[in-house]
This record gives structure tokens, sequence and C-alpha cells, in this order.
């Protein structure tokens, strides 16, 4: 009488990565439809304990086999010896993505440079504000600071009754824990990005 397939966990200590990610996708994928090696090996029409081997780490597949398996398990062949995508680190946010588009109306144009889908204490703006446009703003929470650097034309600087001119290049800090705003003082467009920084938690507002 032939033994009966092992469902023991592979076997994988001495085996290369790609070999080891096929024999666990195929037995995960098996044990999450909640099948046994038979049941598998009848859907598949790969033996019982042929299936056993694999998952072990014991025999390699052929093509034809794992095609069989894959079909069996509700995957592509790619899913099941591909190797797994890296999660990114890095997200990029497109100049043209509307949903960052803050505001856009006949006295500038607003565009988020921060995550929207992150809690955050700090935001990121690109602030574009059309000849003779402004941009006001009533008081954020108490102990809020707002940093500005011109990167074209002219900028006016309004923080309560004080007044800046900044020009290209040129940066200002100032609590925007106050009535404040943004107004272009040139001929053209001018451009500025916007740092936005709230509170944290242990201060009170």
């Amino acid at each position: 009488m032939p033994p009966k397939p092992s469902d023991e966990p592979p076997v994988t200590s001495s085996m290369d990565p790609l070999h080891r990610q096929l024999c666990e996708k195929i037995r995960s994928a098996r044990k999450e439809l909640g099948w046994t090696l038979q049941q598998l090996g009848e859907a598949s029409e790969v033996s019982s304990s042929m299936i056993s081997q694999i998952e072990r780490g014991l025999a390699n597949p052929t093509l034809a086999v794992a095609y069989r398996l894959a079909k069996a398990l509700g995957l592509s062949l790619g899913e099941l010896v591909g190797t797994p995508e890296q999660e990114s680190q890095v997200e990029v946010i497109r100049s043209n993505d509307p949903q960052f588009l803050f505001r856009d109306d006949s006295s500038c144009k607003v565009r988020t440079l921060s995550p929207l889908h992150l809690e955050k204490d700090v935001e990121f703006y690109q602030v574009s504000l059309k000849h003779g446009g402004e941009m006001q703003s009533a008081p954020h929470f108490r102990h809020t600071r707002e940093f500005v650097t011109v990167e074209k034309g002219t900028l006016e600087l309004c923080v309560g009754e004080e007044t800046r001119k900044l020009k290209p290049g040129d940066s200002a800090h100032y609590p925007a824990d106050c009535p404040h705003a943004l107004r272009n003082a040139g001929k053209g467009e001018a451009v500025v990005f916007l740092v936005v920084i709230y509170p944290g938690r242990a201060v009170n507002t």
C-alpha cells in the first residue's frame, strides 16, 4: 500500500527563493479553499503524492503541472509562479491630478502637494496668484505657523497689521493664528510655495 501523501509544512530551508515561493503559494492557496491534497489532486488531475512533494519542496513541477495546479486553484500561471511586487515606498502626486486641486478661481489657483489620505500636522501647497489676485485666510488654530517661499513674481504678505513685500527666492515665516493674506503685488503671475504647520497635540488650542 503506497504511503499516504504528507500534509506537513514544506521543508524550504535549502530552496532558492522562487522555488520556496511556488511551494508556499500552492499550499496557501489550497488551504484558503479548504481543500485536502486529494481534493486538489482531483481538481487538477495531478496526483496528491506529487502535490505533497511539490508543497514540501521535494519536487519541482513542470510547466504543464504548474498550469493545471494554477487553473484548479483559480489562479493565473503568472500569479502562481511570479514574484510578488514590492509595495512602493514612493507616492507621486502628478501635476495634472485634479483631486489635488484645492482651489481654482479668478483670483488664484491652489494645489495641495501633501497626501490627502494621511492625517498630518504639516500641509504643503503651491499657490499661483493671478495679476491682482489674493488669498485671504482666517485665523487658524492657536500656535499654527506658516512658511512661504516665492518662486515667481512679487508677493505682498499681510499678517495682522504688518505687511512685507517678497521677491523670487525670498522666504518668510509667521504666526497663522491671526488674519493673514497673500497678494500678488507684481504685474504678472506670482507663484509661491506655502507650508502650514499645525500645533502638536500637546499644545492647547
